[in-house]
């Protein structure tokens, strides 16, 4: 099934994939460690790491000399210049709660996972959102093997919100429209029709999402076990322009 109908695809271990991932797992584990690094860019709790732009992959998506390939490339167009992934590494008791959190957004974060559609950033005091970051896919890559607090989809939402976000633009530029209400309605039609599946991948394969796929990540549950270094993955969400994004 392709990525238009299910909305995602996780590929079957690859070696051109694993090599990458072993490359970008002893780069992100030193880039963690670093105490400056470290400090930016943990969250809730300090359960997670937020690392975005934070692995040093050249502009061909190569890192430490190690090309970046994979059957994922049969799916998509890949981009002239590949940005800096994301490092993203969850840790154990995720997510806590931070001090400037509220109860509701907490409570989201734990029983919702958190989700989302990447590129409608918050605005304002008002928090409206506004597509600021039209992004072509999502592409995952686990840089270790760990099943605790897994990626999380809802199969299929990407219909649902593609559909609001064009009866809600209207042939308009979409960054232009407060997508606030089509996206919290939408979303809420997806929890409604739609049970949430985790995504388990191990290191060699990797994960492609359509730009619409509501997701998010799955708690760290008690008794669940994991490396100390926690829960790697990297993302690539190359950018496209709000046209083609909708």
């Amino acid at each position: 099934m392709g990525l238009e109908d299910a909305g995602f695809i996780v590929f079957d271990a690859d070696a051109d994939v694993a090599r990458w991932a072993a490359a970008a797992h002893r780069l992100g584990t030193a880039i963690a460690a670093e105490p400056d690094t470290r400090a930016a860019n943990l969250r809730h709790g300090a359960t997670w790491f937020v690392g975005v732009d934070a692995l040093p992959n050249d502009a061909d998506g190569a890192i430490d000399g190690v090309p970046l390939d994979g059957p994922w490339r049969d799916h998509v167009t890949a981009p002239a210049h590949w940005h800096a992934a994301q490092l993203s590494i969850v840790y154990p008791g995720y997510p806590r709660q931070d001090p400037l959190e509220s109860d509701a957004n907490h409570r989201f974060r734990i029983t919702r996972h958190a989700a989302h559609v990447d590129g409608l950033l918050p605005e304002g005091p008002a928090r409206r959102r506004f597509l600021r970051e039209p992004h072509a896919f999502i592409l995952g890559l686990p840089l270790n093997a760990c099943i605790a607090a897994p990626l999380v989809v809802w199969p299929g939402s990407h219909l649902i919100m593609a559909a609001a976000f064009r009866k809600a633009t209207r042939g308009q530029d979409p960054s232009t429209v407060d997508l606030t209400e089509p996206y919290q309605a939408a979303r809420r039609a997806v929890f409604d029709q739609i049970m949430p599946q985790p995504v388990q991948a191990a290191p060699g394969q990797s994960v492609l999402l359509h730009r619409h796929m509501l997701h998010g990540v799955a708690p760290w549950e008690d008794g669940q076990t994991g490396p100390a270094e926690g829960r790697l993955i990297a993302y690539f969400r190359p950018q496209t322009n709000a046209a083609d994004w909708l």
